[in-house]
């Protein structure tokens, strides 16, 4: 596992151990690994920063070989590059978790791994490299370091445990401060987001299975709505929260993001197509399966309780959540 220590890489290594399976970290030491890991330490992003996974010597990844490398890097693509190379003779198969944004803007409904891609930035591209580029990089380099024996996972929206966007963590501690609360536009508004934990299943069996290629890893559109995910926080915070359901063109006409201010709701339109109405048929034909929104948010939350409420947040994303003072300022509005 390159990484393994935050979220999806988390969900990653804390399955593959629920299996019996012997699992390598290879992480720069920020946070500590799940309990029963091999452990390599080095910085992918500094020469000879491989140095662990290459060397021969006591505490490097010399010695090993592996069934599977898991990568869920989403920064310049030369990282992944570096690492597909080095294990390309050491390891049977590689799984990248890579991303919907690989596909051209605006993405229509219903689009299937067979949509038109972005053009992606090189392999060999360092530095500053915009998310879709990165990552559809991060594809290309996979595949020829691996050829058929890669696999992509083009996750969209992902929620759960170890969270360190802040999406479902904000709406958790804004609902759990309880009051009237701004739910936007309807609550029948249907999502299509996955659990980690479901993504890291489905990779493992997908892996094991020797599947290759691409595939788009999200529920079905309408797994579950805004207004289940928002009342099941209601639920499991126990709070007095009162759900104050809000016009779009209210919201919009007073300056609020939606997805950044208001984390996971995006208003129908291109952006909500592409983020939310996905064709994931390919991946469900495979096995995946996806757990009800109720059981995410009561873990999502129990994990928060256990951490003294507080989620970690990656330092190269924006803090997300509402500006108190807007929402009291719509809230009055709508009273």
């Amino acid at each position: 596992m390159l990484g393994g220590t935050e979220f999806v890489g988390r969900a990653v290594t804390e399955a593959a151990l629920a299996r019996g399976w012997d699992v390598t970290v290879f992480h720069r030491g920020r946070h500590a690994p799940p309990p029963g890991v091999a452990e390599l330490l080095g910085d992918r992003t500094t020469e000879d920063g491989l140095a662990a996974l290459a060397g021969d010597g006591e505490g490097s990844g010399g010695g090993y070989t592996w069934d599977l490398v898991v990568d869920t890097w989403s920064g310049a693509p030369s990282a992944v590059r570096d690492a597909a190379r080095l294990l390309a003779d050491r390891a049977a198969r590689y799984a990248y978790v890579s991303s919907r944004s690989v596909y051209d803007y605006p993405a229509p409904a219903g689009l299937s791994e067979e949509g038109p891609l972005v053009a992606g930035a090189s392999p060999d591209a360092g530095g500053d490299v915009s998310y879709p580029l990165a990552k559809r990089g991060g594809e290309l380099a996979a595949l020829d370091a691996f050829g058929d024996r890669a696999l992509f996972a083009r996750a969209g929206l992902i929620l759960g445990p170890w969270e360190n966007i802040g999406r479902l963590p904000w709406w958790l501690g804004r609902i759990a401060r309880g009051g009237p609360v701004l739910a936007p536009g309807t609550p029948d508004l249907g999502l299509q987001y996955i659990d980690a934990r479901d993504l890291a299943n489905w990779l493992l069996d997908a892996a094991g299975s020797g599947l290759h290629g691409a595939y788009n890893l999200v529920s079905r559109p309408g797994h579950a709505t805004m207004g289940q995910l928002l009342e099941a926080c209601v639920r499991v915070t126990g709070s007095d929260a009162e759900l104050r359901w809000t016009p779009t063109e209210r919201i919009l006409a007073a300056g609020v993001e939606p997805w950044t201010d208001l984390p996971v709701w995006l208003p129908p339109g291109e952006l909500y197509d592409t983020l939310h109405r996905g064709d994931v048929g390919k991946a469900y034909a495979t096995g995946l399966r996806c757990r009800p929104v109720e059981e995410t948010v009561a873990d999502t939350w129990k994990w928060l309780e256990e951490l003294g409420g507080a989620a970690p947040q990656r330092p190269d994303r924006p803090t997300v959540g509402l500006d108190p003072d807007v929402e009291a300022g719509l809230l009055a509005e709508g009273a």
